[in-house]
């Protein structure tokens, strides 16, 4: 049996970390689908409830681009939606008007408040206990 090298290691860690990724994106998917959100959409309201955790608190839409996993086009688009369903709001900056603030709504608060633990237990079992 050949002795694997540094990079076939390194490419098995990688590809055993999207698997992970994945199946961990696709548990999360599945639990949240009854109640309106995709993993996507929750992290976007687990973002602004941990960096606005006041109500009326407001983030800048360019401080999740680097903290989401999305395009800034599909991020838009995602916040669109949210804004569609009523759970954020968003306004343009004063001092910038190229800028964008997003506020998460009662309704948006209330809701991440309650698939917040769901999203958790998956977090759990899948990293915790290997996902099987």
């Amino acid at each position: 049996m050949a002795v694997k090298t540094a990079d076939a290691r390194l490419e098995e860690r990688w590809r055993d970390i999207l698997t992970v990724h994945a199946r961990t994106m696709c548990e999360i998917d599945r639990v949240l689908h009854p109640h309106g959100l995709g993993a996507s959409d929750f992290e976007v309201l687990d973002i602004l409830a941990s960096e606005s955790p006041e109500a009326g608190d407001q983030c800048r839409v360019q401080n999740l681009v680097g903290r989401v996993h999305l395009s800034q086009s599909a991020l838009s688009r995602l916040i669109g939606r949210l804004e569609k369903e009523g759970l954020v709001e968003r306004s343009v900056c004063a001092e910038d008007r190229r800028g964008v603030w997003v506020a998460l709504t009662g309704k948006g608060r209330a809701l991440h408040a309650e698939v917040r633990p769901l999203q958790r237990a998956v977090l759990g079992r899948m990293l915790t206990e290997g996902g099987d």
